[in-house]
C-alpha cells in the first residue's frame, strides 16, 4: 500500500445552476519519503488536490489514504488534528504574521505541535540566522519564503505540501528555495509535494505527476533525480 493513495476523487463547486469539476475522477499514489512535482496549467486541478490533501478542503466523493487512513472520513475535530500535527503548508505568498519576528513566526507554528524541531535551528539551517529579530517587513520575498519553510519544516510534518513556492521570486533565489526542499525531503525524511506549472523542475522529482483537466493522466517515477543546482529553466 503506498503512503498516498487518491482513489477516483472527484470535486464539485456549484456556481449557481452551474456546476464546474475542479478533480475528475483523480487517482494517483505518492510512496513515503518522495519528493512528489505535481505539474499542470492554471486551472489543472493541482492546487485543489493539495488543498483536500492538507484537510483544507473536502472532496465531493472519491477516497483519499494517507498512511492507511481515509481522510475524506475524517470529521472536524480529526481534520484539526491532522493539519495540526502531520501538515506544513508552504504557500507562494508567504503568509507570515507582520508584527511578529522571524523567530516568533517560526515559534508560533511550533507550538500547536506535538514534536516540533527547534525554530532557532531551523532559521540557520535555511540561512537565516542573522535575520531571527528582523520582522517580515525588513527581509526580502525570498528571506520571507525561507521563512516560511522553515515555519513548516520546524512542525516536523509528515507530509510537506508546497503550493507554487518560488512563483514570486527571482531565478536565483527560486533556485536556493527548491535546494532547500530537496534538501529537507532527503535529510529529514520528510514526503515533499511542490506543485508548479514550470515543467522543467520535473528532473528533481522521485515522481512527477501531469495534470490537466482536473486529472492525473499522467505519472512518472524518476531513480535518478537530479539535483536542483544542474537544472536550468
Amino acid at each position: 500500500m503506498a503512503y498516498i493513495e487518491f482513489k477516483d476523487v472527484i470535486k464539485e463547486y456549484k456556481m449557481g445552476e452551474v456546476t464546474i469539476k475542479a478533480l475528475d475522477k483523480t487517482n494517483f499514489e505518492i510512496e513515503k519519503g518522495e519528493l512528489v512535482v505535481i505539474v499542470g496549467p492554471s486551472g489543472a486541478g493541482k492546487t485543489t488536490a493539495l488543498n483536500i490533501l492538507g484537510g483544507m478542503d473536502s472532496a465531493t466523493s472519491g477516497e483519499i489514504l494517507v498512511a492507511g487512513k481515509n481522510i475524506t472520513k475524517f470529521k472536524n475535530k480529526q481534520l484539526i488534528k491532522y493539519r495540526r500535527e502531520d501538515i506544513g503548508f508552504v504557500f507562494q505568498f508567504y503568509n507570515l504574521v507582520q508584527n511578529l519576528t522571524t523567530l516568533e513566526n517560526v515559534e508560533l507554528a511550533t507550538q500547536i505541535c506535538k514534536k516540533p524541531l527547534n525554530p532557532k535551528e531551523m532559521l540557520i539551517k535555511v540561512g537565516l540566522e542573522k535575520r531571527i529579530k528582523n520582522f517580515p517587513s525588513q527581509l526580502s520575498g525570498g528571506e520571507q519564503q525561507r521563512v516560511a519553510i522553515a515555519r513548516a519544516i520546524a512542525k516536523n510534518p509528515k507530509l510537506l505540501l508546497c503550493d507554487e513556492p518560488t512563483g514570486a521570486l527571482d531565478y536565483k533565489t527560486g533556485k536556493q528555495i527548491l535546494k532547500l526542499l530537496q534538501d529537507t525531503c532527503r535529510k529529514e525524511m520528510m514526503t515533499v509535494i511542490i506543485i508548479t506549472h514550470n515543467a522543467a523542475l520535473t528532473p528533481m522529482a522521485d515522481r512527477v505527476i501531469h495534470f490537466k483537466n482536473g486529472t492525473a493522466y499522467k505519472i512518472e517515477t524518476n531513480q535518478n533525480p537530479t539535483p536542483i543546482e544542474e537544472i536550468e529553466w
